[in-house]
C-alpha cells in the first residue's frame, strides 16, 4: 500500500504542471545518447507520447551527425569540419538529406508510433517549413590576421519558418518530427544546425518551452556542480569567464535566441537520464539547466 500511495503522490506532484502546460507547445531537440541507446530511445518515446496524451503539443527536432559521417565513409567520402561545422558540397548534402530526412527521421517516427503515439516525419522542404540562407563564418588569416570568409558549401541558417504544416498536424493530434534540412533560395537542400532549427521553430510556434537533450548533466560551474537556473543577462559573463565553453556555446545561444523571441523558458537537459523530459518538466528538482529571461 505504501508504494501505491507514493505513486499517487507522484501524480499529484505533477498535477499543477499538467494544468499549467495543457494546450501549450514544447519543442524538443533530440540527439546524443538518447538517440542511440535503445533503453533511452524507448524512454524518450514514452515521454513524448505521455506529453501528447495529457494535452501538451510536442514538436521533435533531431540531429544525426554521426550517422551522416558513417554513411559518407561507406560511400568513400571523408567528412571535413571547420569550427565544428560540416563542409557540405552537393554530393554531401544529398547524403545529409538521405540520412536525416530518410533514415534517422523515419526511425524516430516509427519509435514514437510503436509506443502509442502518432508521429509524422518532415524536413524543412515540406510545406515550405524552413527557408535557409548560406551560413557565413569568418576565421583570422594566419598571414595577415584579418578575417577571411570560410566557404562551408551548402550549410545554412534559418531565414524563415512557415509553421502552418506543424500547426495543422498538432490540431489532428500528430507529433511532427523534423529533420534539420532547410531549402535555399535556389530550391536546393541546406544542412542546418539542429539546435538552431529547434529554437527557430519554438519562436515561430510561440512555444512554452524549448528543450535541448545533451550528453552532459547541464551547464556546470567551476566546481563541477550543475547550475540549475541561468538568467539571460548572465550568459555573456559565463561565456567570457569560461563557465560556458566549447560545444555548449551554440546550445546556449540557441536558448537565448528563443527566449529573446518570446519562448517562455528553455532547458538544457541530460538525455542520458531515463525519462529526463518528465523529470525536468514535472518535478521541482529537474535534471539539467534552465535558461530564463529573468
Amino acid at each position: 500500500m505504501k508504494k501505491l500511495i507514493e505513486k499517487a503522490e507522484t501524480l499529484v506532484e505533477a498535477l499543477p504542471y499538467i494544468r499549467s502546460f495543457y494546450g501549450k507547445t514544447f519543442v524538443i531537440k533530440y540527439g546524443g545518447a538518447a538517440q542511440t541507446e535503445q533503453s533511452l530511445k524507448d524512454a524518450f518515446a514514452q515521454d513524448v507520447v505521455l506529453l501528447n496524451y495529457i494535452g501538451i503539443n510536442t514538436v521533435v527536432v533531431h540531429g544525426g551527425g554521426p550517422r551522416i559521417s558513417e554513411v559518407m565513409k561507406k560511400m568513400g567520402k571523408v567528412p571535413t569540419f571547420v569550427q565544428g561545422q560540416r563542409v557540405t558540397d552537393r554530393e554531401t548534402v544529398d547524403i545529409v538529406e538521405m540520412v536525416l530526412g530518410g533514415l534517422v527521421n523515419k526511425e524516430i517516427v516509427s519509435l514514437i508510433n510503436r509506443h502509442g503515439g502518432k508521429a509524422v516525419g518532415l524536413t524543412g522542404k515540406d510545406g515550405n517549413l524552413i527557408g535557409a540562407v548560406k551560413k557565413v563564418i569568418r576565421k583570422p588569416s594566419p598571414e595577415t590576421g584579418a578575417d577571411e570568409i570560410i566557404d562551408l558549401g551548402l550549410v545554412g541558417e534559418v531565414k524563415t519558418v512557415n509553421p502552418d504544416v506543424l500547426v495543422s498536424l498538432q490540431q489532428k493530434g500528430f507529433v511532427p518530427v523534423v529533420a534539420p534540412v532547410g531549402v535555399g533560395p535556389d530550391g536546393h537542400a541546406m544542412n542546418i544546425n539542429a539546435d538552431f532549427v529547434a529554437a527557430s521553430l519554438a519562436e515561430a510556434l510561440m512555444a512554452e518551452k524549448l528543450i535541448l537533450l545533451t550528453d552532459v548533466p547541464g551547464i556546470m560551474d567551476r566546481k563541477g556542480k550543475v547550475i540549475s537556473t541561468i538568467r539571460k543577462r548572465d550568459v555573456r559573463r559565463l561565456i567570457n569567464n569560461g563557465t560556458i565553453s566549447g560545444g555548449m556555446i551554440p546550445k546556449v545561444q540557441a536558448c537565448v535566441d528563443a527566449i529573446s523571441s518570446g519562448v517562455r523558458k528553455t532547458h538544457i537537459v541530460d538525455g542520458r537520464v531515463p525519462h529526463c523530459l518528465l523529470l525536468e518538466i514535472f518535478t521541482e528538482e529537474g535534471v539539467g539547466t534552465e535558461i530564463v529571461v529573468s
